[in-house]
């Protein structure tokens, strides 16, 4: 599967850990940045990469930030993008099942590196379950976009 990623300064060191962890499970995965700790805006890196996604150049997403929050609100302006914030591997797992998440949003200074390894193994591995829950990504899908 193609991954795009994309994090702000305080995604950074979660991001550079969990790059190659997601190459060791097998998907093919390109950095929309940043490039290092230094101070930046989260918009800057979390709209060009959710517009990847809904676009279909990626199959899915992950993105961080200090506590995933930002980064999330960014992604979910995207029209396509259904991001889910999770930092627990329930959540994860669920959202893939149900609501059929193809962004992934994580908190570096929320998370540790090893439950976000967690985290992003089984969002990456689980299936959306389509069936009663395809109805309602149709509901969202179709909800018209208001601008403002």
């Amino acid at each position: 599967m193609k991954i795009a990623v994309c994090s702000d300064h305080g995604g950074y060191e979660l991001k550079t850990k969990l790059m190659p962890f997601i190459e060791e499970l097998g998907h093919e995965v390109t950095d929309f940045g940043c490039f290092s700790s230094e101070s930046v805006d989260y918009p800057d890196f979390a709209f060009p990469m959710a517009e990847a996604v809904a676009d279909g150049r990626f199959e899915r997403g992950i993105a961080i930030c200090g506590t995933g929050i930002g980064v999330s609100i960014c992604c979910n302006k995207v029209c396509g993008v259904r991001c889910a914030l999770c930092g627990d591997v329930l959540s994860a797992e669920l959202t893939r099942r149900h609501n059929d998440s193809n962004v992934l949003a994580m908190g570096g200074r929320i998370i540790g590196v090893e439950t976000a390894k967690a985290i992003t193994r089984v969002w990456l591995s689980t299936d959306f379950e389509g069936g009663r829950h395809l109805k309602r990504i149709d509901k969202i899908a179709a909800y018209p976009r208001k601008e403002g």
